[in-house]
């Protein structure tokens, strides 16, 4: 582990973005690492495309709950779940968004409506001094599937340098956790959101 420091990681989406799949690879990566690692998630209607919490903790934690102001890393699946989770953001905190939205079924019937992501995202860097917005499903597409769009996103946490987990676990956890066939394409996937961070952080 690269700080004995406890890692805290919030990841946030809906239903079918695979965001428990995510937090998976990336516990067992930091468990055959040596870390400690403690998990909890939050299904709300997942199946209709409802809301999915996952919190993970990498280090020396009992508690796999994050408190307030605490996360070391935001993922947001969908941009406007976002809005959700702002209460975990600190001033260290680093947020990394996919662009593209899921419209909720409650918009589709007219119950509720969509922010301006135009204006939420321009709002939320105002906020967040650390804060990505990364095209998971252009670059998913690149690699060669859309499905591929978490993996792509999980390549953009590991470019942050404070990530307590080292890439080659992290391909190894990938590979142990998806089918034969598909291991080529999100690793694929897995570096092109790593390097579209990089190259993010290295101009920023």
């Amino acid at each position: 582990m690269r700080s004995e420091k406890c890692y805290q990681i919030y990841m946030i989406g809906v239903g079918g973005q695979g965001i428990v799949k995510t937090a998976t690879i990336i516990g067992e990566a930091a468990m055959v690492q040596g870390c400690q690692v403690v998990m909890s998630e939050v299904h709300g209607m997942a199946q209709r495309g409802g809301t999915v919490v996952t919190e993970l903790k990498i280090g020396p934690e009992e508690s796999p709950l994050i408190g307030k102001n605490a996360a070391d890393l935001i993922l947001a699946f969908e941009p406007s779940e976002i809005l959700r989770a702002l209460d975990k953001i600190g001033k260290q905190t680093h947020v990394i968004t996919n662009s593209s939205t899921i419209v909720p079924f409650t918009v589709s019937l007219g119950i509720s409506e969509y922010p301006d992501k135009k204006k939420m995202f321009a709002e939320l860097r105002k906020e967040i001094t650390n804060f990505f917005v990364i095209e998971a499903e252009r670059l998913a597409q690149e690699a060669g599937n859309l499905i591929t769009a978490n993996i792509v996103i999980l390549g953009a946490a590991l470019a942050i340098p404070q990530f307590p987990v080292n890439k080659d676990f992290v391909i190894e956890s990938i590979g142990k956790n998806l089918p034969p066939k598909l291991i080529d394409i999100n690793l694929k996937a897995l570096e092109k959101g790593y390097q579209e961070l990089a190259s993010t952080l290295s101009v920023s």
